[in-house]
């Protein structure tokens, strides 16, 4: 984007209103210093050398219709589309069918902290969302009442399994490829989406290593997340390959800095080894701001195909970045 300077102002006014999101908004009223010289509007229409581009949504929704609300791909920096893949609402198990149901509790009007109840037993004695379905604080896991439970849809521990409530879309940014954002503001602790895809064991996952750029590992650290689909050297457990079949999930990029971060979450099954990995907000988040959470890789973990060490830049931008990935 190209800027012209058009002289020196005095700030002779301002006030509070509320903005289109709303949030307060500061606004200013601008008084030209007298004596400046003019800028002729043929010397300011030549000097705007723009190479912006409007922004343009190139899909829809990519979701097609899965999720409750459309999900756009929005693109200002080129032409290009988001890659094809087969959109998900919920994991794909493949060779797991023989998962267990857990046993649920018997809390017919939904559970609350002020009645006995199984599934409260499992978080500790306390539901670990508030009314408003926020987040109470990270946990090691989080169980929310599942299929046996004979409490309703609108239960208070049912949180992450109800899927996308926000207007989020994905956008082309300019070094990191695709990237996520609201377009509502969204609070802290808020339920931002799972990160879904194919369950693999290690083995299976290793085939895969090379092309699939979507692996998140579940192993022994939850929080490692193989992005570039290269061996980890503690390749214990199990992964998720969002790359053939995926959600939004698979478009949030790695910051150092992050406004979200990834809790396991068991409701479906009670296997501690293969946890739904949810995306929770960190902080309040405004409208339109990149959301990302730390893949959490280590130094010298990532080997490429021949076990040698590979290294990747990050470009995030956070103030503390640390200049690697890996």
């Amino acid at each position: 984007m190209g800027y012209v300077y058009d002289g020196l102002y005095i700030v002779s006014n301002y006030w509070t209103a509320t903005g289109p999101y709303g949030k307060l908004v500061f606004m200013f009223q601008l008084n030209k210093i007298l004596g400046q010289l003019e800028l002729a509007p043929s010397l300011a229409s030549s000097s705007i050398k723009s190479k912006v581009h409007s922004e343009r949504c190139m899909v829809d929704d990519i979701s097609q219709g899965r999720e409750k609300m459309h999900i756009r791909a929005m693109n200002a920096i080129d032409d290009e589309k988001p890659p094809p893949f087969n959109y998900i609402t919920s994991m794909i198990y493949l060779k797991f069918d023989n998962l267990i149901t857990p046993s649920g509790c018997n809390c017919i009007k939904g559970c609350s902290d002020s009645k006995p109840c199984f599934c409260l037993i499992k978080n500790g004695g306390e539901i670990p969302f508030n009314k408003n379905g926020a987040i109470l604080e990270q946990k090691a896991m989080v169980y929310e009442c599942g299929p046996s439970c004979k409490c309703p849809p609108s239960c208070e521990n049912r949180v992450s399994q109800h899927g996308v409530r926000y207007q989020l879309e994905i956008f082309k940014t300019e070094s990191r490829g695709w990237g996520v954002r609201s377009r509502k503001p969204i609070s802290s602790g808020s339920f931002i989406c799972e990160y879904a895809g194919e369950l693999l064991d290690d083995k299976e996952a290793e085939e895969r290593t090379g092309y699939d750029e979507y692996l998140f590992d579940i192993g022994k650290d939850n929080g490692s997340d193989n992005q570039d689909g290269d061996k980890l050297v503690d390749d214990n457990g199990f992964a998720i390959d969002a790359a053939r079949f995926g959600n939004i999930g698979r478009f949030v990029n790695h910051s150092c800095l992050p406004n979200l971060y990834a809790q396991d979450v068991l409701y479906d099954h009670d296997d501690k080894r293969m946890p739904h990995v949810m995306l929770f907000a960190a902080e309040d988040i405004p409208p339109l701001q990149e959301l990302t959470y730390d893949y959490n890789y280590t130094m010298g973990q990532v080997l490429d195909g021949n076990g040698d060490i590979k290294k990747k830049n990050c470009y995030c931008g956070a103030s503390d970045c640390t200049g690697r990935m890996y």
